[in-house]
């Protein structure tokens, strides 16, 4: 999977880089003075998207490791808050944002990890409002590092041993194996995206199937971990709502639904940068072409009244099964909560609150009041 390794030369004696060099011993190794030096390199590929996915960079996160989600003020944000251990993923979904985020993007693990949990410490021992929700998974897939780096043996304890904080680790691979045995003190939410076998089988290369995910999350519920979910990004195309339909009954058929802390809905959406990538690298795929419009944020979204009804067709589905289940749009607007979800955030206390509330259920969070 990984063919070289580029180690910068602030970080070659961190003792985070020998673990990692021990768990792929034998792929060539280099010095780089900088980060410009790797992308240079990388341009060189014929395709330096691809060749950014087996590349490692072991660097250093010279800003902060806690960070706000990148929402925008057009649409409802969930509250969400970054938490910064590296960039890019070593699978290749047609969809990625990552694609056109970097320029070349390039597989980034920060090993300066002693800061990590310095910016944590000072989240958890802080009197402000504590940030409930964290995770690692906007930048990159949370899971896919830990085969070298056993980075959730040092995370998931840290998070059990407080109860200000959640950790949320979303995936697409079935990398659960260090998390047997943990002290999570459930203080660590196991959260997969979702797709039909169709979609996965065209548009998310090198992902684990449908099948695998699912028995995956079946272990994690059996080590008392909580879920998650998100079905995002959703595509429509012939046969969707048998896929999708079939999908919500696959899930409840492996989980409980009272273990699952939260459900996120999302269509597939797009920079108009991506466009000509994906169809670049994915000459197969049929994404980019359906009925898109303009959005608020600048990103080409599915014409609304196509994705209302798989909002409203989606959240249905989930409620037969599990009717107590707390289900979020990702980055929609009040029109679009009140038609496809039937109620807007706002008459909840707003959406970081409904999601805060649904993690104390879960994972015995201290809520103070007044806190949206």
């Amino acid at each position: 999977m990984i063919s070289e390794i580029f180690i910068d030369e602030a970080v070659k004696d961190d003792p985070a880089v020998a673990e990692v060099l021990k768990a792929l011993r034998g792929i060539p190794v280099s010095i780089a003075h900088s980060a410009g030096e790797v992308h240079r390199h990388l341009r060189t590929a014929s395709d330096p998207i691809a060749a950014g996915k087996k590349t490692l960079f072991l660097t250093q996160n010279k800003g902060s490791f806690i960070k706000k989600c990148p929402g925008t003020k057009a649409y409802t944000c969930c509250g969400y808050q970054i938490l910064h251990v590296g960039t890019y993923c070593t699978m290749d979904c047609s969809y990625c944002i990552l694609q056109a985020y970097f320029d070349p993007p390039v597989l980034q693990y920060f090993v300066n990890q002693k800061a990590l949990f310095e910016e944590l410490d000072d989240v958890v021992r802080s009197e402000r409002p504590p940030f409930h929700r964290i995770g690692t998974g906007e930048f990159t897939d949370s899971l896919i590092w830990d085969p070298w780096t056993r980075l959730s043996t040092r995370l998931v304890p840290y998070f059990g041993a407080q109860n200000r904080l959640v950790l949320e680790l979303k995936t697409k691979s079935t990398a659960i194996e260090n998390l047997k045995g943990l002290e999570h003190n459930r203080k660590t939410i196991l959260a997969w995206s979702l797709n039909p076998p169709a979609v996965i089988r065209s548009e998310e290369r090198r992902t684990a199937g449908l099948e695998a995910r699912l028995r995956a999350a079946a272990q994690c519920e059996a080590w008392g971990y909580p879920l998650a979910f998100h079905f995002d990004p959703m595509v429509l195309y012939d046969g969707w709502e048998e896929d999708y339909r079939g999908l919500v009954k696959a899930l409840f058929k492996r989980v409980s639904a009272e273990n699952i802390v939260w459900i996120s809905l999302g269509s597939f959406r797009f920079m108009p940068s991506l466009k000509s990538i994906i169809q670049k690298r994915f000459k197969g795929s049929k994404i980019v072409y359906g009925e898109f419009v303009p959005g608020l944020d600048g990103k080409m979204r599915v014409f609304k009244p196509l994705r209302m009804a798989l909002f409203r067709k989606m959240a249905s589905w989930i409620r037969e099964l599990a009717p107590d289940v707390t289900i979020y749009l990702c980055m929609e607007d009040d029109e679009a909560w009140q038609k496809a979800i039937g109620f807007l955030p706002l008459e909840r206390g707003g959406l970081s609150r409904m999601l805060d509330e649904s993690a104390a259920r879960h994972c015995g969070l201290m809520i103070e009041t007044g806190q949206g």
